[in-house]
């Protein structure tokens, strides 16, 4: 058996494949630079193990967010090698998944709108350019983590319409001193500040939060495509919560600057499995 996995900061969704079925699974999400090995290791055996016959699967492979370097390609490689001893393992950064599942084989620019945000060039069979990521501190214009963190400091600015301000206060019970405990204290800030997203999607018809979002993901654009020169030969594909909850206003913001849109998924599963099943034959 294959088992497929797609890692963002808020949920893993895994894909076990064999002959007679298959059998998705829905986890935490894991990170390989903010999480613990400890802490990887205790979820996969309360949320994933449960569900699988580890012995049973062959090969895995993994896309994960933080995944972008050796050292945390081979944490996570470590980690898995403990659970399943019989499987060979793959690890790579989830900007692959994306290219591989938005793209196939074929030459485009895959974009990833979730929790956070990245970008590259796919020419077909690897990534030729990517877009320089930094996190949810400096960067991960156009996702979740963004929209929450322009929202949020608007709130504690005073800088928003009264009647949303009004809403954000009875729904969540907001103060300065429970953000910067989020923020600063707790773990996963990136995943606080994105769940606001789904407040951002209820309200997407007022104009202040329709500009917010225009706003984000305006920045994204310039940053995740346009930077790459000759953007405008290349299919633009977006995969993630927030491209396809928010697609509307993706596609006319792109449609602004000229940016071809070909494909917008919530998820990548699903072309993976097609993609390692091809790759197999």
């Amino acid at each position: 058996m294959i088992l497929i996995a797609d890692s963002g900061a808020t949920k893993t969704d895994w894909l076990l494949v064999n002959n007679t079925n298959n059998t998705f699974i829905t986890t935490a999400g894991i990170n390989a630079y903010y999480m613990s090995s400890e802490a990887i290791i205790s979820m996969l055996h309360n949320e994933l193990m449960p569900s699988i016959s580890a012995e049973a699967v062959s090969s895995i492979y993994y896309y994960g967010a933080g995944c972008s370097t050796e050292a945390k390609c081979t944490k996570i490689s470590d980690l898995l090698n403990e659970l399943f001893p019989n499987a060979s393992i793959e690890v790579n950064h989830d900007m692959l998944a994306a290219a591989r599942s938005l793209c196939d084989s074929k030459p485009g620019i895959a974009c990833i709108l979730g929790t956070g945000s990245n970008s590259c060039v796919y020419d077909g069979h690897k990534i030729t350019r990517q877009m320089v990521s930094l996190g949810y501190f400096f960067g991960d214009e156009g996702s979740g983590t963004h929209l929450g963190k322009l929202l949020i400091t608007d709130y504690l600015r005073g800088e928003m319409p009264d009647h949303i301000s009004d809403k954000l206060t009875d729904e969540f019970n907001l103060s300065l001193e429970l953000v910067l405990d989020n923020i600063y204290n707790k773990p996963s800030p990136n995943r606080f500040l994105a769940s606001f997203a789904p407040f951002i999607q209820q309200n997407s018809k007022d104009k202040y939060i329709r500009q917010l979002i225009t706003k984000s993901f305006s920045e994204f654009l310039k940053m995740g495509v346009m930077k790459f020169s000759g953007f405008e030969k290349f299919e633009v594909s977006f995969v993630g919560s927030i491209a396809f909850h928010f697609k509307e206003i993706l596609i006319e913001v792109a449609s602004e600057k000229k940016i071809n849109i070909n494909r917008i998924q919530k998820s990548v599963i699903e072309g993976l499995m097609e993609y390692h099943k091809e790759q197999s034959k």
